[in-house]
């Protein structure tokens, strides 16, 4: 007796009484199958069908062949199920399982679910974007058209206060917890080591110590691969079987994964997240859990959905565990350290809050809502996340002005694809190309299809070879897609390179530097092996990218010819004059073709508009200060003045300080750079006098008088003046022109701070009080230097000499 049916009583009372209900029942219970049972012949049905939403197509395929197998019939008798590219559905059906983006197009299409008595969530805890929209629509039609509508959620490991507050406060029924018993063993992970190794040597341990088959969690098929190869070249048993499982694979494979082992024989299954949930796969009571997932993160900077590798959630990793005390007590092992358990995040993050929106924004369009709050969601939209999609629908013209669909977004809408794929169809077909493209977009949703080349012609060729099953549904499904999308030709015909474009603008790339680097138009990098024959294109149109840090690599791509991309995308080119001042100073005109960050055509400008140099040449000197005009001792003289007078007089003095006067360029500078060919021919005179223009003309009359830019020594000699000098204005001289000064001398009214030197031009004091220095350490000055100096005149007084700029006359 599995726990859930002695919960199936309390369950079926509650929606003969109440629409909503929130079951809560760990993994084992039996809810899946259990419920939809119990529930298929209740009053309130009335006939009608109930619909069964799971998370994934294995699990619905698998789901319903279990419920029909309880019934002694066949799928899609009783029970059906409805995935993408296969349905076993007939007129008898009941119970209809589906996977939740299939139930998103139902509800879209008949708003009311005519024929349907109940919804009922599977998994819900897993949060996927479709199951949130799906339960919000759903919601949005019993509370508007459908009051008898019933909608169950379930889960394994839930929040179910939050979920029943969502559903009027529904009552929450939980099962008890899981049929038998999981021994947890914690096995540690040495991070220097790779992965694979590290659960190779687990299964041998596993093989060793335990009976029955083994269930190995990895993140990805990549690694799910290389370890079925590492252990396939070091086991020696016999009876073991190596069984792969993840979503890209034949459906016939899954199946063989999940059926039980013939008599005598084990299997090891190695499977993604895929195997957390709904599945019971038949011989397993040992769980190998690696502790990582691959989840899509969605990047709105790139444009980009990027699979990361992260740790499970510990709901996530009490869901794995539970696989292994499905009809058995069971063991498992776990590849990290037991107080490494209490760091995991409690429950994985609502897809609803890190992927791209913009196949939600176009589907509450549809609905007729041009804001998600508009509808109840469990956790809403993130604001910027959704504006993005928004402004992405608009770029596809699938939004209006109004943020209404339009013609062209409803077709988008009635595609079962991501809007981008959709419009590549819908233009596709208008050019008499739909099926290309449909292919195409089959490729890139359906994971390895066609193999692993980059070479998008390449990869539709392996697609047309390949003669699976899977391959098959997926042909035909593109022939829908495109019969759905056919109109007479109206546009011009696109090939492969132009479909992807019309579907990622933002990653036609352009080739540089070493062979196999490219560039988006995003500006951002992406690559090729350098003997990858894409690595020989000028440019390509990519539909896939992976990777991250600063350059990503490119999965899937197309060679671009750069005419027919100038055709098909001159409405989206921008065209750019550009000036680029050289080392020298001097000025070269560019007129640029762009799409977006590429330069398609660049040419030189004979003659570059003599305005159009001057603005460049400001430009750089905004960007580079006004160090970039080289000022000469004119200017740098001024300069310094204007800053002084500024700091002792704020109130009369104007701020003419650097960062003033870069802001004030067009007022001074500008009108004297028109007809230069580079800041060179600015003459240090002409700049000077262009700043003193900012001056009101009564301030620069007396400019000279309250700040000289040089004092006169009593020999004549004229000495500029440091204003920006540490200690205030500053003059630097030899000792001896100094003579005869008995005051100390002033400039704007503060004493000059005197640098006196040596004949040899050497420090002998500094000093703000000539008098005191002439009456106080003169004496030993004046030994010393006439020790060191014989031929010059050292006088005892001083003030009272002549001022000289020469030695005494030889002989004297």
């Amino acid at each position: 007796m599995l726990p859930i049916e002695q919960i199936l009583p309390r369950l079926q009372a509650t929606l003969r009484e109440r629409p909503n209900a929130v079951l809560v029942a760990p993994p084992g219970a039996g809810k899946t199958t259990g419920v939809p049972l119990a529930l298929k012949d209740e009053p309130w049905t009335d006939g009608r069908k109930l619909i069964v939403l799971e998370p994934r197509r294995l699990a619905a395929r698998a789901a319903a062949a279990r419920m029909a197998s309880t019934l002694g019939e066949s799928v899609g008798q009783t029970v059906g199920y409805r995935v993408r590219m296969q349905s076993r559905v007939s007129a008898a059906t009941r119970i209809e399982v589906v996977t939740e983006g299939v139930f998103t197009r139902m509800i879209q299409d008949d708003p009311a679910l005519d024929g349907v008595a109940a919804v009922l969530f599977d998994e819900f805890h897993e949060r996927s974007l479709d199951a949130d929209l799906g339960l919000a629509f759903a919601r949005d039609s019993q509370g508007v058209l459908r009051e008898d509508l019933r909608l169950l959620v379930m889960s394994a490991t839930l929040d179910g206060a939050a979920v029943a507050r969502l559903l009027d406060e529904a009552p929450v029924i939980e099962s008890e917890g899981r049929a038998w018993p999981v021994d947890t063993r914690y096995l540690g992970r040495d991070p220097a080591k790779r992965l694979e190794e590290q659960v190779a040597r687990a299964v041998d341990k596993a093989l060793a110590e335990e009976t029955g088959s083994l269930l190995v969690f990895l993140p990805g098929q990549g690694e799910i691969l290389r370890t079925r190869d590492l252990i396939a070249e070091r086991m020696r048993r016999p009876d073991v079987d190596l069984a792969p499982l993840y979503g890209a694979m034949e459906g016939r494979d899954q199946d063989l994964a999940i059926s039980p082992s013939p008599a005598g024989r084990r299997k090891v299954v190695l499977a993604t997240a895929i195997a957390e949930t709904s599945l019971t796969i038949e011989g397993v009571r040992v769980v190998i859990d690696a502790g990582l997932a691959r989840v899509p993160r969605f990047d709105p900077a790139s444009g980009l959905t990027r699979l990361e590798t992260v740790r499970v959630s510990r709901a996530a990793a009490d869901q794995r565990r539970g696989r292994a005390g499905r009809t058995e007590p069971g063991v498992c092992y776990r590849l990290w350290d037991e107080e490494e358990t209490r760091a995991l995040v409690p429950f994985g993050r609502p897809e609803i809050l890190e992927t791209d929106l913009s196949g939600l924004a176009l589907d509450l369009a549809r609905w007729g809502a041009r804001d998600p709050s508009e509808l109840q969601f469990l956790d809403p939209p993130p604001v910027a996340a959704f504006a993005e999609a928004r402004t992405l629908l608009a770029r596809l013209r699938a939004l209006d002005g109004q943020g209404a669909l339009t013609a062209h977004g409803k077709a988008l809408a009635d595609l079962p694809l991501p809007p981008r794929l959709a419009h590549m169809v819908v233009r596709g077909a208008a050019g008499g190309q739909g099926l290309l493209a449909a292919r195409i977009a089959a490729l890139l949703t359906e994971r390895g299809l066609g193999g692993r080349d980059a070479h998008l012609g390449h990869r539709l060729e392996a697609f047309d070879r390949d003669r699976s099953q899977r391959a098959k549904d997926a042909r035909a499904l593109a022939e829908r897609w495109a019969r759905a999308a056919g109109s007479p030709p109206k546009q011009p015909p696109l090939d492969e390179a132009l479909l992807l474009a019309e579907a990622f603008p933002e990653r036609v790339a352009k080739a540089r530097g070493s062979s196999g680097e490219f560039q988006l138009a995003t500006g951002r990098g992406a690559h090729v092996e350098p003997t990858d024959v894409l690595a020989r294109e000028k440019w390509v149109a990519v539909g896939e990218l992976g990777g991250g840090g600063q350059r990503d690599r490119i999965l899937l791509a197309a060679p671009l010819d750069e005419t027919a991309l100038r055709e098909a995308f001159a409405d989206r080119l921008t065209r750019e004059e550009r000036l680029e001042i050289e080392g020298d100073g001097k000025v070269r005109g560019r007129r640029l073709l762009k799409l977006d960050r590429l330069v398609v055509e660049d040419r030189l400008i004979d003659r570059p508009d003599p305005e159009m140099i001057a603005r460049a040449l400001a430009d750089r000197v905004r960007r580079e200060g006004l160090a970039a005009l080289k000022p000469g001792e004119r200017t740098a003289s001024l300069l310094e003045r204007l800053v002084f007078l500024h700091a002792r007089r704020p109130e009369a003095w104007p701020d003419l300080s650097e960062p003033v006067l870069v802001e004030r360029l067009d007022e001074w500078l500008e009108p004297l750079l028109v007809g230069k060919r580079s800041l060179a021919d600015l003459a240090d005179d002409a700049v000077a006098d262009a700043i003193r223009t900012l001056l009101p003309w009564d301030l620069a009359q007396r400019l000279n008088q309250e700040a000289p830019a040089r004092w006169e020594a009593p020999t004549g000699s004229r000495f500029r003046i440091d204003y920006a000098a540490e200690g205030g204005p500053r003059v630097e001289g030899r000792v001896m022109e100094f003579y005869g000064l008995s005051e100390h001398p002033t400039a704007a009214g503060v004493p000059l701070t005197l640098a006196l030197l040596s004949p040899a031009h050497r420090p002998i004091q500094v000093t703000r009080d000539l008098p005191g220095f002439w009456r106080g350490s003169w004496k030993e000055v004046r030994t010393e230097m006439k020790g060191r100096y014989p031929r010059h005149v050292w006088p005892e007084e001083p003030w009272a000499a002549q001022a000289t700029t020469r030695a005494k006359p030889r002989g004297t």
